[in-house]
């Protein structure tokens, strides 16, 4: 299928293949969106599927780890794997000229890595040490706090780069079970910028006849949440209060995340949105205050985020409730709403200023096994979206959020006051 300066091809195997030219800068990027990710970790291994993603990148086919880094450094390129919650990312950015000889790379990473014992310890240790630094970090330990309450022990309720007592086991032997197993719930590759002549032959000619398998991702459920608890609280000897007000939405691509997603903008997008005017500049109650709503396969969280000084704990616990209350008694004004779409079209806008943005986004969409217009298609849905709509979806999805706090023990104190008192908590 072709669109204008947009073509769909397959490679031999069955990976889908989106060429999107675009023109400017002689700048080629390319995305390998491969579904699985963090939460298809298998009991007792959390975090290989970083850990895997961090040893791709360390040698591949004919290449040791130190060839690889010095032919993808010489050409001033970048290449880097990582994990998320539901799937794993190859991104390859370069000069169209140098793609001949780096686009080969891509496959070989996922068909033929290295798996070398001293780069698989050298990586583990850099994510084991990642995650000690994590627990020092008071906005880390509440979001990881939070991520329990709304998921538990479920594939979305540990951070990516894992556990550590199960990453510290891991090896070769999981890396490899992990490697047989990549593609098998769907991969996409979206190349973007100048595209190469034959960019099917050069993606598998080093492969030496051999074909990955795998699909096109398909729509499907992804993990649910599963709300264990209303608050939760960790001691931290600082000057700060932490909080963290969410609960668990609907995926990527269900029928109320668009109206969340403007609520979003509403709240958290900019020095004008509800959240930073009411708690920040009429209330000086912020250091830092916004909204977090990731693109997920399963419930997504939505998430209010608050960091406060100690001693105005009871006053900034108050008025973040409230502003969560608010959303569920009354729709926002049609004014309210115009600036929100505005801010969704803009926000539309600065994603795809660069080819690696571009090619970043359509490898998210088709790699939900959503269309490649999703986004074309949102932004004129977006316009029909009123109040009411908006109100309902609030009332629909964020009833009964969780409350996770950090902070020091009068502060926490005088926080949970505040919550036991407050109607959202019986809501």
């Amino acid at each position: 299928m072709s669109t204008g300066g947009t073509q769909q091809l397959s490679l031999s195997g069955g990976c889908p293949l989106w060429l999107i030219e675009r023109p400017g800068p002689a700048i080629l990027s390319a995305k390998l969106w491969i579904r699985g990710g963090s939460s298809a970790d298998p009991v007792g291994q959390r975090g290989v599927s970083q850990l895997l993603a961090g040893v791709l990148s360390r040698g591949c086919g004919r290449l040791s780890g130190d060839a690889l880094a010095d032919l993808v450094e010489g050409r001033g390129a970048g290449l880097r794997c990582e994990a998320a919650e539901d799937g794993t990312l190859i991104s390859l950015k370069c000069a169209s000229d140098d793609a001949a000889l780096l686009l080969p790379l891509i496959l070989q990473m996922v068909t033929a890595p290295w798996l070398v014992e001293d780069q698989i310890t050298l990586e583990r240790q850099l994510n084991l040490q990642t995650l000690q630094r994590q627990k020092e970090d008071p906005f880390q330990v509440a979001h990881d706090q939070l991520r329990q309450q709304l998921y538990g022990s479920g594939p979305y309720g540990h951070d990516p780069l894992g556990v550590e007592a199960e990453l510290a086991q891991l090896g070769r032997p999981q890396l490899e079970q992990m490697t047989r197993q990549l593609g098998l719930e769907g991969a996409v590759l979206v190349l973007a910028g100048q595209i190469p002549s034959q960019p099917e032959q050069l993606l598998l000619q080093e492969l030496d006849g051999q074909a990955w398998s795998t699909q096109s991702p398909v729509r499907k459920a992804g993990a649910s949440g599963l709300k264990r608890g209303s608050l939760a609280s960790n001691l931290d000897d600082t000057e700060q209060l932490v909080l963290m007000l969410g609960t668990t939405t609907g995926p990527l691509g269900s029928d109320q995340a668009l109206a969340l997603r403007l609520l979003h903008c509403h709240l958290g997008i900019g020095m004008s949105s509800r959240l930073f005017v009411a708690l920040r500049e009429e209330n000086g109650l912020a250091y830092d205050v916004g909204v977090h709503y990731p693109a997920r396969l399963g419930d997504a969280p939505f998430v209010f985020h608050l960091s406060s000084s100690s001693d105005r704990a009871k006053e900034a616990t108050q008025e973040l409730l409230n502003e969560w209350w608010r959303l569920l008694q009354e729709p926002i004004s049609e004014e309210q709403l115009n600036l929100a779409k505005a801010k969704f079209r803009g926000q539309e806008a600065l994603g795809r200023q660069t080819c690696s943005q571009i090619a970043d986004r359509h490898a998210l969409v088709l790699g939900h096994g959503l269309p490649f217009d999703f986004a074309d298609r949102c932004l004129i849905e977006a316009e029909e979206l009123s109040p009411t709509d908006l109100h309902q979806a609030a009332v629909d999805l964020l009833q009964n959020p969780c409350l996770s706090l950090c902070g020091p023990k009068e502060a926490l104190a005088s926080a949970a006051a505040v919550w036991n008192q407050h109607p959202l908590n019986r809501s």
